[in-house]
């Protein structure tokens, strides 16, 4: 009798995921990561680099450590005010999704396109340049590195930091950890000396800190202004929220932790700071940071131009992070491609819209003067912040039984909204042309709503959405990518 036939037993393999299970971004952003997100997009090049243009504008040591307190205070009212917005709303891209809610498609594409055109792509393309700047010194110490070394360093950062993000989301999120604890030990290291130098009795610039005060308004607004450039970026995690691991718990608790940090290493680096220059030699400095390393870290002074860097490598990774799901949620809300709503089969990564927003930052570090465009969308900026915050208040009357985890005293919309008025209004004040030119970039945006995002798909021309879908196919098949779904509870019909 001929032997039985013997099967080898089949390789095991990999669970089935569920029937019905949506393909959406996970949930894999913790409290710690959130909290890293946010300092670490908060400190960026500015404190290290520009805490000058506060001391030009207030003329004391006195006064400019009042206002660097004054912009912390702001701050944190902006950032919970976000807080509530973000447990209310829950859904990512921040400012974008909260005045879509109040007050529907059309301001919320302004805002999109505002930052599609000028606001996310200059300030990455900014921060890759000074990240590349820093790097090139060491090896250019007497003089400015080339304009091409520059311009392929920055290049190559983006790109860097592109592919990560398309990767896995953890390995966007474990580079920022490890940047922000980075910049922090940086930060202290100065602190630390700062306060050695005070407890050896060098308090002489201290003596009268408030003599020489400037009170004019003008001047003390430039100086808050100047200080909520270095406070900006609060609002990172809420570009985010679906990613967020309990983000009725974790969100609130990450900005309650991110912001008093912040203010505090803000204020005890200016006392540093001030500690160990004098007012002459801090405004005489294009770098405040390496100023103070040179007379304090002696032979390891090249260690501050080093945390510049990483600090910024840090910022744009958290910017990058952040401007892809704005256009992620635009795209899905309808107002861009359906294409940037696609997120990887199996990284579950939004690989075209951070490849979009990868390509956009390349392209403006073609342009040789970018950082003439940052002074385009201030007004825009803090236009839309505003905005989003009316929008708070305008959702407490229109929906006042709507669920809300987190809910503030009136006060503090209030006083955002009251406070953003005034930020809105000094750029036109004292920067006319260039606020009018944000306008009109925003404006632009206009005709390409009602064209080409308001009303039906048969509105617009056969052959554009014949390019536009055989754009999407070819996009689906490169990337490994499928269009998103949203759990039912928060569908809604796209947005028009």
């Amino acid at each position: 009798m001929a032997p039985a036939p013997h099967y080898a037993p089949a390789p095991p393999q990999e669970p089935a995921p569920p029937p019905g299970d949506p393909v959406k971004l996970k949930r894999e952003i913790s409290l710690l990561s959130g909290v890293c997100l946010i300092v670490g997009n908060m400190i960026g090049s500015g404190i290290f680099v520009s805490p000058k243009g506060v001391l030009l504008h207030s003329a004391s040591y006195g006064l400019a450590l009042a206002v660097w307190a004054m912009g912390g205070l702001f701050s944190v009212f902006g950032a919970l005010c976000y807080a509530e917005l973000g447990t209310t709303v829950t859904k990512s891209g921040a400012s974008y999704a909260y005045i879509l809610e109040a007050f529907g498609g059309l301001a919320a594409f302004v805002r999109l396109w505002a930052s599609l055109l000028i606001i996310e792509p200059t300030s990455q393309a900014v921060i890759a340049l000074t990240f590349a700047s820093y790097m090139v010194q060491p090896v250019f110490p007497s003089c400015p590195g080339p304009y091409a070394a520059h311009r392929l360093l920055a290049a190559a950062c983006i790109c860097l930091l592109t592919f990560v993000n398309c990767a896995y989301v953890k390995w966007g999120t474990r580079v920022q950890d490890v940047s922000t604890y980075a910049k922090l030990l940086a930060l202290l290291a100065v602190i630390v000396a700062g306060v050695v130098r005070l407890a050896q009795g060098h308090s002489e610039h201290f003596a009268d800190p408030f003599a020489g005060s400037s009170l004019a308004v003008g001047d003390l607004a430039l100086a808050l202004y100047s200080a909520l450039f270095s406070y900006s970026g609060w609002d990172t995690l809420n570009f985010v929220t679906e990613e967020i691991k309990d983000p009725e718990r974790n969100l609130p608790l990450a900005i309650g932790v991110s912001m008093p940090l912040v203010s505090a290493i803000y204020l005890l680096t200016n006392v540093a700071y001030y500690t160990v220059l004098a007012p002459a030699e801090l405004l005489a400095s294009d770098a405040v940071a390496v100023s103070f390393a040179d007379r304090i870290f002696g032979v390891f002074n090249w260690t501050i131009p080093l945390a510049v860097a990483l600090s910024c490598f840090g910022g744009l990774n958290a910017s990058i992070l952040a401007a892809s799901r704005l256009f992620f949620v635009g795209s899905r809300e309808g107002h861009l491609p359906d294409a940037l709503c696609m997120i990887h089969v199996e990284r579950f990564t939004p690989v075209p819209a951070l490849l979009f927003n990868g390509a956009m930052a390349l392209v403006y570090l073609c342009v040789e003067d970018i950082f003439q465009l940052i002074n385009y969308y201030s007004f825009s900026y803090w236009f839309f912040v505003g905005l989003s915050i009316a929008g708070q208040l305008y959702l407490r009357w229109k929906e006042p039984d709507r669920p809300r985890p987190l809910k503030l005293s009136i006060v503090f919309p209030l006083f955002f909204c009251l406070c953003t008025v005034f930020l809105v209004a000094v750029p036109l004040y004292t920067d006319t042309l260039n606020s009018l030119i944000g306008i009109g970039i925003a404006l632009s945006g206009l005709p390409v709503y009602f064209l080409l995002v308001h009303g039906p798909d048969t509105r617009r021309p056969r052959w554009l959405r014949a390019a536009v879908a055989g754009a999407s196919r070819h996009i689906q098949v490169l990337c490994r990518a499928v269009v998103t779904e949203l759990d039912p509870a928060d569908a809604r019909p796209k947005s028009q």
